[in-house]
């Protein structure tokens, strides 16, 4: 409406009565239904709550605390004095490095439409994404804004990566490190993530048919249908085996096996562990991407399963080697946050507690008589913690979502109700999701270790190895 159309006061005087009326009687509608577009427009757009936006960075600044110092201290504390700088330096410059690589291309392999194992170009260099732009959550009609979920799966990504250099800590070079994630993350977590997360959305699922179009498009795990509600799969399996393989191809520390090398420091291993639990509800929790109500049941699993693995793992550890140790909780903490990962906003409390009492005493016999067995040098314990914890948590999520027991079951969208649910069935989908995980990232980063190898080389010298990574490598102590 331009306000240069409308008559002047001289001229309304001249007008009949009856045509000043309807005149005025116009305007006052056109100007009530200006006023009133906006408000229907919004109906039809949907509008984030602030609530959800404040928890949800909330939740991305948690994870952060967790890897930056929580993940940093857990694994300075458990090296040798003269390696912890170099473990801090690694988890530090790799968070970095990977907040910049999701930027430019991560976000958009792993998080838009493409095919069933990558994503798009859509969000290359974050092109056409303003703070405008939305994301789904998992209550349809519900959204956030892209930016923030962006923030979010930057600090999984991360984390994923950081959690990697703990199986072969004390005696790779530091670009060797740097190399290595960048060709991991690119070939296996950004995959991962598109294989298990990516979908178009609860909105897209209105009739039986339009599911079946949507679950076309959807990454190629979820078109099979594992679950995995923060990270189980493509965390935790995906680093640990990756750790696993980097232990096994640079070979054993000098003189692993023949000279005791405890924690320097277990009041850091102790902190770090408590940084990790408190992050993780960040992890956990803010994989709901709502401050709803169901959160909160997310909330309840992640306390009762860290609790219980810690208890778990402490009990059985006093009970087969004669004392309960600081260490041992530590990492029984750490082992069941990472299987109630994949389980978590699809169990109930009693099954997340049995998740965690198993939780703490396979990981605990994974880190002590596998590994003496096998004979390989995990320095930190990421396979066994991380890999092993993440395979039981996601084969027992199948078992412990049915509502039988106590589980939530899956939804159906189209219905908006409970599906019916098998525990074999579903318990088939979660070793497919498992065993992809290990395979995709195995062969990734066998590959990977080879070309860093062959380039500049991954294992310091024996030298610099007995001197300590900390002065040869970065010329600083950590203690004077």
């Amino acid at each position: 409406m331009q306000l240069s159309k409308l008559p002047t006061t001289q001229t309304a005087r001249a007008w009949p009565a009856s045509r000043w009326r309807e005149t005025a009687l116009g305007v006052l509608i056109v100007a009530a239904l200006a006023l009133l577009a906006p408000a229907a427009f919004a109906a039809d757009t949907p509008v984030p709550e602030k609530g959800d936006i404040a928890w949800l960075m909330t939740a991305t600044m948690l994870v952060i605390l967790m890897t930056i110092p929580g993940l940093a201290l857990f694994y300075g504390g458990m090296v040798r004095s003269k390696n912890v700088l170099s473990v801090l330096m690694q988890v530090f410059i790799i968070f970095c490095l990977i907040a910049i690589l999701w930027s430019i291309y991560g976000y958009s392999f792993a998080f838009t439409n493409g095919n069933a194992f990558i994503g798009g170009t859509d969000r290359l260099f974050l092109q056409g994404m303003d703070s405008s732009s939305l994301a789904a959550t998992f209550s349809k009609g519900v959204y956030i804004p892209e930016y923030v979920y962006f923030a979010f799966q930057l600090t999984f990504a991360a984390i994923t990566c950081c959690l990697i250099v703990g199986a072969f800590a004390e005696r790779i070079k530091f670009a060797a490190v740097l190399a290595f994630i960048v060709i991991w993350f690119t070939f296996s977590y950004v995959p991962m993530a598109h294989m298990v997360w990516w979908w178009a959305g609860p909105d897209a699922y209105t009739s039986v048919e339009a599911a079946e179009e949507a679950l076309k498009t959807a990454g190629f795990l979820f078109q099979h249908g594992a679950l995995d509600f923060a990270g189980g799969t493509v965390v935790h399996i995906n680093a640990g085996i990756a750790g696993l393989v980097g232990a096994i191809v640079l070979g054993k520390r000098i003189g692993y096996g023949q000279t005791a090398m405890p924690p320097h420091n277990l009041p850091l291993v102790m902190i770090g562990a408590s940084l990790l639990w408190v992050g993780w509800f960040g992890f956990n929790v803010g994989s709901n991407l709502e401050a709803n109500p169901f959160a909160g049941q997310v909330f309840v699993n992640t306390i009762l399963a860290t609790a219980a693995a810690t208890l778990g793992w402490v009990l059985l550890e006093w009970l087969t080697r004669g004392a309960p140790t600081m260490l041992g909780a530590a990492s029984g903490a750490v082992a069941g946050l990472v299987a109630i990962t994949p389980a978590c906003g699809w169990v109930g409390p009693m099954g997340a507690i049995v998740i965690g009492v198993l939780a703490g005493a396979v990981c605990l016999w994974a880190v002590t008589w596998m590994k003496s067995k096998l004979k390989y040098d995990d320095s930190l314990d990421v396979f066994g913690v991380h890999a092993v914890g993440g395979i039981l948590g996601a084969l027992l999520t199948a078992v412990f979502c049915s509502p039988s027991l106590g589980g939530t079951g899956v939804i159906d969208y189209v219905t908006g109700e409970v599906g019916a649910y098998s525990i074999g069935t579903q318990f088939i989908a979660q070793a497919k999701g498992v065993g992809v995980a290990i395979l995709w990232s195995g062969i990734v980063s066998f590959v990977a270790f080879k070309l860093v190898d062959m380039t500049i080389g991954l294992r310091v010298t024996e030298e610099v190895e007995r001197e300590g990574l900390d002065t040869a490598e970065h010329g600083e102590r950590a203690y004077s």
